[in-house]
């Protein structure tokens, strides 16, 4: 089992003819990805080869999805075209776009999310590394060769630190690793994952990575105590952080008490999480659940 993919869903990827495109296309698809078309309207009818592998370009989302069965989408779209791209793959129907562009307008963001919303679209992103459910799909930048599938499930506003503790914990493995991204409005937050992992019956516990600024984890907290029944432990980044300091996420500023990493951890603490001060703690307060 898995959350959001797995290895019966069907990719295209926007903006797979540019040179992210296919450096990322080609990596998801020596990872196993099941990719079945890229959408480009001014390359429709050609095809990019992948070592091999002949993947063909449609002229937009709806064509892609006729000729194909598609059901995820992966945007590798510069940000003045992100929007535009997202409201195309949500009139077309897609179930799942997956928005990797980093420096996406927030109003942008707001805009295309409330509208994918009101479809029923699940967006995750912008500004995010995807997900993967390992050995079946990897939708996104993530490196695949980092672990292996466990029980494990993993939600993270960090890039960076959903790679560093997918390999902390690549003896244990996971069901799903979920990068949701750090911009102010994002399409799948943590209490979406935390939800699905919950409902997930190979999922047995979750690792939760947060950041200072907003009020994301204190939220996801709450959730935790009412919802979750699952072991969760928790990272926040941030603890050396100066108060005031707006760090490298757009989504992280500190204001007052509120948003700080300490103020963070106290919550998941009083919501029965168990959140350790570096990543590397947080592995093995995770081993210690798993091996307990």
């Amino acid at each position: 089992m898995s959350i959001f993919i797995n290895s019966d869903s069907k990719v295209i990827v926007q903006g797979m003819t540019g040179s992210e495109g296919q450096k990322h296309t080609a990596r998801m698809l020596a990872s196993g990805t099941t990719i079945v078309g890229g959408v480009n309207p001014r390359k429709a009818g050609t095809a990019v080869d992948f070592d091999g592998t002949s993947v063909p370009v449609y002229g937009s989302v709806a064509d892609a999805m006729a000729a194909t069965g598609a059901n995820v989408s992966v945007l590798f779209v510069p940000p003045a075209f992100t929007k535009a791209a997202v409201i195309e793959a949500v009139d077309a129907g897609i179930e799942l776009a997956v928005i990797i562009t980093e420096g996406v307008p927030v109003a942008d963001t707001a805009e295309f999310f409330a509208y994918a919303q009101s479809k029923g679209v699940r967006l995750i992103g912008p500004n995010c590394p995807g997900l993967i459910t390992p050995g079946q799909s990897n939708v996104g930048i993530t490196p695949a060769n980092i672990t292996g599938s466990g029980k494990i499930g993993l939600v993270s506003k960090s890039g960076t630190l959903t790679y560093q503790m997918m390999f902390e914990l690549r003896d244990i493995g996971f069901t799903t690793a979920v990068g949701i991204g750090g911009d102010p409005v994002i399409g799948t937050t943590h209490i979406d994952c935390l939800e699905a992992f919950q409902n997930d019956p190979e999922t047995e516990a979750i690792v939760m990575i947060g950041e200072i600024g907003g009020d994301a984890e204190e939220r996801a907290a709450a959730y935790i105590k009412d919802n979750v029944t699952k072991p969760v432990v928790g990272y926040v980044a941030g603890f050396e952080a100066p108060e005031g300091k707006t760090m490298g996420h757009a989504g992280a500023i500190v204001s007052g008490s509120a948003g700080t990493a300490q103020a963070k951890k106290e919550a998941l603490e009083a919501a029965g999480v168990k959140v350790g001060k570096t990543p590397t703690e947080t592995a093995e307060l995770m081993r210690a659940i798993i091996n307990g």
